[in-house]
């Protein structure tokens, strides 16, 4: 037997296993292990993730792993703000986390690319109408997923505007390469939150998809949007102009234990950068495109 063969069976075991878990009981198990203030506990939690994901905690805030209240307070933990330096263009965009690029590319079709023979249409993931959101048809998206080692805090790519947020209700599948791989359209079934802004360039979307174990999701806004999960149905918020006006590199969000988070603009108002490739680790502040003409190589 290959080691492909060997991979691909253990992979489809892994998402089959998926199918069958209590996706949400599991994940509000691990919500509520992660707020426990014991220190004996939060500790042993808090030290073992650390040594086992090999945590550089000299780039935090706070490196004392024990002054952290609780495990969520550590996992969501602080950068020094001299770490993670913005690229210095004004029309450059940027990362907004620390993570690996699962997807990048052009909305083809109304389509957004999950994986080699996977795909989900835009209006699925932003819980809009088809007609809603032909803004995007034929625009530029990025798919950046947080492994469990990455800093969980989102920051803006683009200074903007608060215009919209949607919650969509969904599953909590794992957001990780197999499963994207093996899940028909993940990221319009997971739950998640789309936000919407308005730049000085064009609309521009982020979306804040949660996972199984990870499916807190908040906003510098709104506060903890999930939890809660049961019960929950679509939720669409409109923003008057100029409600909230978030900087380049400001914080917009977090997850609570961590996932996955898609940036998506309209056509023709910037371009990726060339060099950008499918697994490739990109760094909150670090240049992924640009605006306007300057955003072509």
């Amino acid at each position: 037997m290959t080691e492909t063969t060997t991979l691909s069976l253990g992979a489809r075991l892994f998402v089959a296993v998926q199918y069958l878990l209590p996706q949400r009981l599991l994940t509000m198990a691990m919500h509520r292990l992660a707020l426990v203030r014991w220190q004996p506990l939060k500790n042993l939690l808090i030290q073992n993730f650390a040594r086992i994901y090999h945590i550089d905690m000299t780039l935090a805030a706070e490196p004392d792993l024990t002054a952290y209240p609780h495990f969520n307070a550590f996992f969501t933990r602080a950068l020094r703000p001299d770490v993670r330096p913005l690229a210095p263009e004004a029309a450059a965009i940027v990362s907004p986390v620390d993570g690996t690029i699962s997807q990048i590319g052009t909305i083809t079709g109304g389509r957004i690319v999950q994986a080699k023979g996977q795909d989900y249409a835009v209006h699925e993931l932003l819980g809009i109408t088809p007609a809603a959101a032909q803004a995007f048809v034929g625009g530029q998206f990025v798919t950046i997923y947080l492994s469990p080692r990455d800093y969980h805090r989102i920051h803006m790519p683009l200074t903007g505007t608060l215009t919209a947020q949607t919650y969509v209700p969904g599953r909590l599948f794992s957001v990780n390469h197999s499963t994207a791989q093996l899940v028909p359209r993940l990221f319009a079934r997971n739950e998640r939150v789309a936000c919407h802004f308005a730049t000085a360039a064009a609309e521009m979307a982020l979306v804040l998809v949660g996972a199984m174990i990870v499916g807190g999701i908040e906003t510098v806004w709104a506060g903890a949007i999930t939890p809660p999960h049961a019960g929950r149905k679509l939720e669409q918020r409109t923003f008057p102009a100029g409600a909230l006006a978030l900087e380049r590199g400001a914080e917009m969000g977090r997850f609570n234990l961590g996932s996955t988070v898609i940036v998506l603009f309209p056509p023709a108002q910037m371009t990726w950068d060339a060099a950008l490739r499918v697994g490739q680790p990109v760094q909150l502040g670090q240049r992924l495109g640009a605006v306007g003409t300057q955003g072509k190589i």
